[in-house]
């Protein structure tokens, strides 16, 4: 009897993550909550993502010397402007130290017109979400709480990513 629950929560586990097909999507189980979650504008002016609750939220953590951001850009960028997601809020943060030079022509070489860009602040949020590499995409609800992560590059042009998406606007 041990064994067959055990066996139906892994299988239970396994197919909640795998259901949606969607390349580097990790769900959580358990909601995550952050205080002061903070980054800088080109300004260098201190943003706090308390100001935009109600949102749905994605913070892009990337670098213009990373291959698979520069592959993911464009479509995080098509993703900005769905019109089936009026409720979300795109945040590339930019972690490589680049300077807003470098940021203008990635985004000039990479084709980007709809999404600004931000910079990581010196409380580094790269450190509060324990980023192991870039990409890395949070998905954050309405109610501030982290409820996925995207580890990895993934296609934001996706029909399936944009489904699930559309579930959390």
């Amino acid at each position: 009897m041990r064994f067959l629950i055990i066996f139906i929560f892994l299988l239970s586990n396994s197919f909640a993550d795998e259901a949606t097909g969607i390349k580097n999507l990790v769900i959580h189980k358990e909601l995550k909550k952050y205080d002061d979650l903070t980054f800088l504008d080109p300004q260098k002016k201190q943003l706090n993502l308390k100001e935009y609750h109600g949102n749905l939220i994605i913070l892009n953590f990337w670098a213009s010397w990373c291959a698979p951001c520069k592959e993911e850009m464009p479509s995080l960028d098509i993703l900005q402007v769905n019109g089936n997601l009026d409720n979300l809020k795109i945040f590339p943060i930019n972690v490589g130290k680049d300077d807003i030079d470098k940021i203008l022509s990635f985004y000039s070489e990479t084709g980007i017109q709809n999404l600004n860009f931000y910079f990581d602040s010196p409380s580094t949020l790269a450190k509060k979400f324990k980023l192991r590499g870039i990409p890395t995409s949070i998905l954050i609800n309405k109610d501030g709480l982290e409820f996925a992560r995207i580890v990895g590059s993934t296609d934001f042009k996706d029909k399936k990513f944009i489904e699930w998406l559309s579930y959390y606007n």
